[in-house]
């Protein structure tokens, strides 16, 4: 657990006060988004430590009535009818910047508070006004969400309470013992926890008057918990590094990267290659380049039309027993960036013509590189994109991100002899197309299907420009 410690007088700043959101362990889908404006406060100060907050559309009925609940504790205070706060040291917790953001690093606690997750850096905000009087979590250091990473108070009186607050620890009760002879009755379901978590029936006291005691899941399952667990083997000590070498730590998103692919090789997929002539897009690319149309546009939306014919490849199966077909089709490409990789999403590249989705493009490689991605724009994909060929390789295979169907990976177009169909040979541009899928729910047959279309837009690209 991290010490808290006293925040030295010049950043003693008031805190802006907003509306108190559901903690990170709800299950409101509520996270906070990156600070556009900040108000002045009394006397002229500006907040040292400033924090903002979003609500998705589906979340917001839900935050209404949780904030409905607290007016006592969360209107400002009135001379008609005053609200008395008892906590006068509040915490300030590490938020959740996105669904799959387990843990926080705090990058500076300078002018605002930016919390680096796992795919970006975002300016977050706290609950109350009021004085950082201690810092938890110091610059550099990770802690996971809902921990706390500081300390408020709500006067310069009150400051010096805070190194001394810490934050509570929720104890766990152990089961009473029994006290004497009592005849036991389990329910089924209870007595099938006891013999799975091998908890010891004999040692609880249920409910149940004179000499019947009834133990129920509730009972077994709380024993089972403070129960000691057995002694694990000691790990073997880790090889000795190699003279000169320098152990570096992943950075956050680093690790969620890390995270992402040992959690795809959980998924069968299979793998399948198609060679498309690129002749007729290479010489389309030429005629929209100066009005700052990418080749990597070209080839997404290309995908996407080939997507809207086949949109099994563009479902998802998350719990291996049903699929869904995704309403829309979003396309995440995948961008190398300094410490990373991140996949920017083209939401509904069907629906709209090259110009406008490269000048979406743009922005979101721009933001990408800036690590100022909101997380609707980076994991929303329905189907990914990775492009190699543009640094000359030929072929490459691709590893399903978890939550997709499939992953094209796209090498370079190379000139290569064929043959046609008179027999007459020619030099024709290809590139080899390879797709990784999820075979639960995608079939050669489907892929196959798609990469023939996928093919024909490619190779007869005027549908493109539509």
């Amino acid at each position: 657990m991290h010490e808290p410690h006293p925040v030295s007088s010049p950043q003693r700043h008031l805190l802006p006060r907003v509306l108190r959101l559901p903690t990170p362990s709800s299950s409101y889908g509520v996270f906070p988004r990156p600070l556009h404006r900040r108000r002045r406060l009394g006397n002229g100060r500006r907040p040292l430590v400033s924090f903002s907050s979003s609500l998705s559309s589906s979340a917001a009925p839900l935050l209404r009535r949780r904030a409905a609940a607290a007016v006592p504790l969360l209107r400002p205070r009135s001379r008609r009818s005053p609200s008395k706060i008892c906590a006068k040291i509040r915490e300030i917790f590490m938020p959740a910047l996105s669904s799959t953001m387990t843990e926080g690093k705090i990058v500076s606690w300078v002018n605002v508070v930016v919390v680096e997750s796992d795919k970006a850096d975002m300016d977050v905000e706290t609950f109350y006004d009021g004085i950082l009087a201690a810092i938890v979590v110091s610059e550099g250091q990770s802690a996971p969400v809902g921990a706390p990473i500081g300390l408020l108070a709500e006067t310069e009186e009150e400051i010096a309470e805070a190194p001394v607050a810490a934050p509570p620890v929720q104890a766990i009760e152990k089961p009473a013992v029994a006290a004497g002879p009592k005849s036991t009755v389990l329910t089924p379901y209870a007595k099938k926890l006891a013999k799975q978590y091998k908890v010891d029936v004999a040692s609880i006291v249920g409910t149940g008057p004179f000499f019947t005691s009834s133990i129920s899941p509730a009972v077994v399952a709380t024993a089972a918990a403070v129960a000691p667990a057995p002694k694990a083997a000691p790990p073997a000590a880790p090889a000795p590094p190699i003279p000169g070498a320098t152990v570096v730590p992943f950075t956050t998103m680093q690790a969620a990267v890390s995270k992402n692919m040992v959690e795809s090789l959980s998924v069968p997929t299979f793998r399948v290659g198609y060679p498309v002539k690129t002749d007729a897009l290479d010489a389309l690319y030429e005629k929209v380049k100066p009005k700052g149309v990418t080749m990597t546009v070209l080839l997404a939306k290309a995908a996407a039309m080939a997507l809207a014919q086949h949109p099994v490849v563009n479902s998802t199966c998350k719990d291996g027993k049903s699929f869904t077909y995704n309403s829309s089709i979003n396309i995440a490409v995948a961008v190398a960036i300094d410490g990373g990789l991140i996949t920017p999403v083209l939401q509904d590249a069907d629906k709209f013509d090259i110009y406008l989705l490269s000048q979406r493009w743009k922005e979101l490689v721009g933001k990408a590189r800036a690590k100022q991605l909101q997380p609707s724009e980076y994991n929303s994909g329905t189907f990914t994109l990775s492009n190699l060929g543009m640094f000359g390789v030929d072929r490459f295979d691709a590893i399903l991100p978890p939550g997709q169907g499939a992953i094209m990976a796209v090498g370079a177009s190379k000139p290569t002899v064929v043959a046609d169909a008179d027999g007459f040979f020619s030099v024709k541009n290809k590139m080899l197309v390879n797709v990784t899928a999820d075979h639960r729910i995608i079939y050669g047959a489907d892929l196959a299907a798609f990469l023939q279309a996928f093919a024909k837009i490619v190779e007869n690209p005027d549908s493109l420009t539509l």
